[in-house]
């Protein structure tokens, strides 16, 4: 049996979980947080809405790891596409992401977005649980992840994105995860769904974000289940 922690940001991401009628969860109330724990396969897992932004995912991989000891930290949820050929609803895994708003470069020589522990700008998410997302998906793409404090609508800063980090999608929170999990000595993988095409707005991840989310925790629970 693995413990295994799973971090999404916001409602219409964290009811993908709640509206699945072939799990039942308890709900527990720590520190002023409510966690929803289940079990999948004989795993425990533990459920947490963070909360939008790094800060706030941070603080919850933090308290799954050190409340309820979790081995594996997971994310699902919707991202904005940032390159032309990506569509609503199609569903990637993160290979790796860059904090794009951490930048000391003016006192060192690192790269915008590397933390001193890194060869450079991109902290990989776990390649372990990504070889096994690649066994159960062979068709699914692995996409590297822009991830800072703001809803990217812009269509200039989305190129500016892709171009500067080859970035194919961004989000608000897989930097806090990556970075929380590696503080910790903890395996972590992330499975996304487009919401908002490079055209998109905020209006399309409104309107998109309750199916993209059912469409990505169907596979992560499906990852769960060979763990």
């Amino acid at each position: 049996m693995k413990k295994i922690g799973i971090v999404v940001a916001i409602s219409g991401e964290f009811s993908a979980f709640l509206n699945d009628s072939s799990i039942s969860s308890k709900m527990i109330s720590i520190d002023g947080r409510d966690v929803y724990k289940c079990y999948i396969n004989s795993n425990e897992v533990y459920f947490l809405q963070s909360g939008w932004g790094e800060i706030d995912a941070a603080i919850g991989v933090q308290l799954l790891i050190s409340k309820f000891g979790c081995e594996y930290i997971l994310n699902y949820g919707v991202v904005g596409a940032l390159k032309r050929d990506m569509f609503v609803n199609e569903v990637y895994l993160v290979s790796k992401v860059v904090h794009y708003d951490f930048d000391t470069t003016k006192i060192d020589h690192t790269r915008i977005g590397q933390y001193h522990e890194f060869v450079d700008e991109y902290m990989p998410f776990s390649s372990h649980l990504n070889l096994l997302a690649k066994e159960l998906y062979p068709g699914i793409k692995e996409v590297i992840c822009a991830s800072g404090d703001k809803f990217v609508e812009d269509r200039k800063f989305k190129k500016k994105l892709a171009d500067d980090f080859n970035a194919s999608i961004c989000d608000m929170e897989a930097a806090g995860i990556v970075r929380a999990s590696f503080r910790n000595g903890v395996e972590c993988l992330s499975i996304k769904c487009i919401s908002d095409t490079l055209d998109g707005n905020g209006h399309d991840f409104k309107v998109n974000i309750a199916k993209g989310s059912v469409k990505a925790f169907k596979l992560l629970k499906e990852i769960i289940m060979k763990l």
